[in-house]
């Protein structure tokens, strides 16, 4: 089952919501490209995910050049905060360590208000 996600602009903030598995590098990386140029369109500096409800299917090596691509990708002025499902969390936080070792600002969380909280932290 491939990635489905909407998006929503308030203000500065995009919140992403996401369903599904991610089934492919190429997949995960078009679903970061389009959280991207959404950001971009609405001048996004913050991006909350709620992936809560998708599956990380991604081998290690997958896993790391996702956020290599992403880390490399996104604005440095903007601040990411990602939701995930309990047992994805150990994936979700290789993947913040990758991404926060090449200047992205991101964190993972196991719930989505404490995400939300993080963002809203000067």
């Amino acid at each position: 089952m491939a990635i489905r996600y909407e998006m929503q602009a308030e203000g500065d903030l995009l919140k992403v919501k996401a369903a599904g598995a991610d089934e492919s590098l190429k997949e995960v990386n078009a679903y970061g490209a389009a959280i991207i140029q959404a950001a971009l369109r609405h001048s996004s500096r913050r991006i909350l995910c709620d992936e809560t409800e998708l599956v990380y299917k991604l081998s290690v090596t997958d896993t790391f050049e996702s956020a290599r691509y992403i880390a490399e990708s996104v604005p440095r002025v903007v601040k990411v905060a990602i939701a995930c499902n309990p047992q994805s969390y150990p994936d979700g936080q290789f993947w913040e360590t990758v991404a926060m070792n090449r200047g992205l600002s991101v964190r993972f969380f196991k719930d989505l208000a404490q995400a939300a909280a993080w963002l809203d932290a000067k």
